[in-house]
């Protein structure tokens, strides 16, 4: 090197793409054990959820989109294999820790319709609050922060009997979101509501993702809407489980048998399912 020559330096930076997994499993099987029998429902399943992404989990009625919900979130024990949340065993955490790692929105849950707005979305504070529920004055800063993502601010001092289906479902999504977990598990957020507040309960999921890098994952029967605003789809059938971002679904044609051909097909030119006429 020459005198007074500047030594270059250069720094490889490797980004370490597991960084932002939020929930993973390893060849897991879900299903029902009893005394006397196991039931599998699916199995090899091997699926990521990231920050910021939303995923639907989609399937014929019976499939078993539930039981999968349920095993992920540690409702229900899995049958084999491996799930982690935020690198770490499901097995291996304990439940104040699951508490602040997913919250679950159930399609028919049992809630208080006599709470306000504000009191039921401030119930998504209790894994941070003392044995009373006494809330701090961050938990207060979530609680208006959540309103205010789900543009629900205006409703804040009304009685949740008062709402319509649309208005509480959106309550209980803004519940979710003061709970403050990474994950965000909704099993049929669009139950009971008309095909406008189907895509618009969806369309704010999707911008959830992007506003909170939280990852959603909910299962429906709206696979249309789906295909149009999820980042992936888990999709389940009776003897296999597919994941893939809705083009790579559509290109390995998943979709094609997923209902009888005699009344439902599913139109490569729109990408979505048609009746057959």
């Amino acid at each position: 090197m020459a005198p007074g020559e500047k030594t270059k330096i250069f720094i490889l930076i490797i980004e370490n793409h597991d960084s932002n997994i939020i929930l993973s499993t390893q060849n897991l099987s879900v299903g029902y054990r009893s005394k006397k029998n196991t039931t599998l429902i699916a199995s090899n399943i091997n699926l990521e959820i990231r920050e910021g992404e939303l995923v639907a989990l989609i399937g014929v009625n019976g499939v078993g989109k539930s039981t999968l919900l349920r095993s992920l979130c540690g409702v229900q024990e899995p049958l084999q294999g491996e799930i982690k949340i935020g690198g770490k065993t499901l097995s291996s955490t304990s439940s104040g820790e699951l508490s602040e790692a997913i919250s679950i929105v159930l399609t028919e849950q049992p809630i208080s319709k006599n709470l306000s707005v504000f009191e039921l979305v401030a119930l998504g504070r209790q894994p941070y609050t003392n044995w009373i529920g006494t809330l701090k004055p961050g938990d207060a800063d979530h609680i208006r922060q959540a309103l205010k993502l789900v543009d629900i601010e205006e409703l804040q001092y009304q009685k949740c009997y008062e709402l319509s289906d649309g208005q509480l479902q959106k309550v209980l999504i803004a519940r979710a979101i003061a709970q403050d977990t990474p994950l965000v598990v909704l099993d049929e957020p669009t139950t009971h509501l008309d095909i406008y507040h189907q895509a618009y309960v969806l369309k704010l999921l999707k911008n959830l993702t992007l506003q909170t890098k939280k990852g959603i994952l909910f299962a429906t029967h709206e696979i249309n809407l789906a295909l149009q605003l999820c980042d992936r789809i888990i999709l389940m059938e009776k003897d296999k489980v597919s994941i893939g971002t809705p083009i790579q679904l559509i290109e390995q044609d998943v979709f094609a048998n997923m209902f009888p051909s005699d009344l439902i097909v599913f139109d490569k030119d729109s990408n979505s399912f048609k009746i057959k006429t």
